[in-house]
């Protein structure tokens, strides 16, 4: 299949691939691979394309979203949208926890797979020590909200077993230096995992797991409407949520 991104990003600033491969310094018919063949180019060349045509990388080049070394462009947010959560690559989730230097928050009703999957308790207790921010906000599995929710996804007892599951695992760091978890009984509209510059959303759908749900991938911008608004939901849910006791 051609790639018609790039062929119609380079028509849009009424240039031709010959022109386009001129500039960035790279064989013509090299740069016709990059749509007839859909091969991608090196980094540095596609960071200057991008510059060049003036869209993000992710953008011309969508197999690049799980690249976390891929340069965005100072106005796009949003770096991949998955179908679902299950569809997010596990190498991904690896590489955003193992990144995390200044903060990782969470905002969710249960996220045990966090725990079982990724293994995350032996990096929060090393990177808290260094310095790491991070702050759990999980669900209170008494709330109404959270035994509605079980019923409205089929899974009735079967959430709220997986709420007390997580708070038992987060109890073995919630009292480190820099670790905070909380209960809250909110209406979960989203679940938000944010990696220091980095931010997964997850939608939730009525009747819906949240693993069948969609995620956006989005990166922190200047002025990025985006983040503010995921960001700013997860502060309003931490204000009111309790400190967690188990």
């Amino acid at each position: 299949m051609a790639n018609e991104r790039l062929r119609a990003a380079i028509r849009a600033v009424n240039l031709t691939i010959e022109e386009v491969a001129k500039a960035v310094g790279v064989d013509q018919k090299t740069a016709e691979r990059w749509i007839t063949k859909e091969r991608v180019p090196h980094r540095k060349t596609r960071r200057e394309v991008a510059e060049l045509l003036s869209v993000a990388e992710v953008q011309l080049w969508p197999s690049l979203a799980d690249d976390l070394h891929t340069q965005s462009s100072d106005s796009t947010e949003l770096v991949h949208l998955y179908p679902s959560r299950s569809a997010v690559p596990f190498a991904l989730w690896t590489e955003l926890i193992a990144g995390v230097r200044e903060r990782m928050e969470v905002l969710v009703f249960s996220g045990q797979f966090l725990v079982e999957q990724h293994d995350i308790l032996p990096l929060v207790k090393q990177k808290a020590e260094e310095g790491a921010l991070f702050r759990f906000a999980v669900g209170d599995e008494t709330s109404p909200v959270v035994v509605q929710r079980a019923v409205e996804e089929g899974t009735t007892g079967g959430l709220e077993g997986r709420i007390q599951l997580m708070r038992r695992y987060l109890s073995k760091v919630s009292s480190l230096p820099n670790v905070e978890v909380r209960t809250h009984g909110t209406i979960l509209y989203n679940s938000i995992y944010r990696f220091d510059d980095q931010l997964l959303v997850n939608g939730h759908a009525y009747g819906a797991l949240a693993g069948e749900c969609p995620v956006m991938h989005l990166r922190k911008v200047p002025d990025g409407p985006m983040w503010e608004h995921y960001t700013q939901s997860f502060e309003r849910v931490w204000k009111e949520a309790e400190p967690d006791t188990l």
